[in-house]
């Protein structure tokens, strides 16, 4: 299975839609770092989602970045869960990471990582048979993900144009 570390944006939104439960099914385990968990948990965190992060689920490998993993100029325009991902990322040698911030996809693909958001967890979860990707975006267009329509109509049109075959 490959190696998978998470930002705090895809976990927060695949909790608050109810399907978070679509990672161990795709990747078995994902590892977050110690900040990414922190943010989760935090006052300002939707109460779903602290209460989540509170008790996660046994498939999250929570984990301490060291120091001197922060060191990279680069990440400093980043938040904490970002440079945080990012850093664990590359001490680990992650085989993906679970991001959203475009700054941060951005860095992490100049370092050679794939990178998928919320909407490619969930594409790709469709396509495996686990969710209803209209459904899920649905519930995801509730929340306060922000989007390019365009993004999710093509993800959508795509699925429909799998079904017909």
């Amino acid at each position: 299975m490959p190696l998978v570390v998470a930002d705090t944006g895809p976990l927060n939104y695949l909790v608050l839609i109810g399907a978070s439960d679509v990672l161990p099914q795709l990747f078995d385990k994902v590892v977050v770092p110690e900040a990414v968990c922190a943010e989760l948990r935090h006052r300002a965190a939707p109460a779903p989602v602290r209460a989540w992060a509170t008790q996660p689920p046994v498939w999250i490998d929570e984990r301490p970045v060291p120091a001197f993993a922060y060191g990279d100029p680069a990440l400093r325009a980043l938040d904490d869960g970002e440079r945080a991902a990012l850093a664990l990322a590359g001490i680990t040698g992650a085989d993906l990471v679970l991001m959203d911030d475009r700054a941060g996809v951005a860095i992490a693909r100049a370092r050679g990582f794939a990178v998928i958001g919320t909407l490619g967890v969930l594409d790709l979860a469709a396509r495996r048979g686990l969710i209803d990707l209209g459904d899920a975006f649905a519930r995801l267009k509730a929340t306060n993900f922000r989007f390019r329509p365009e993004i999710m109509d093509a993800l959508l049109a795509q699925h429909r144009k799998a079904g017909d075959r």
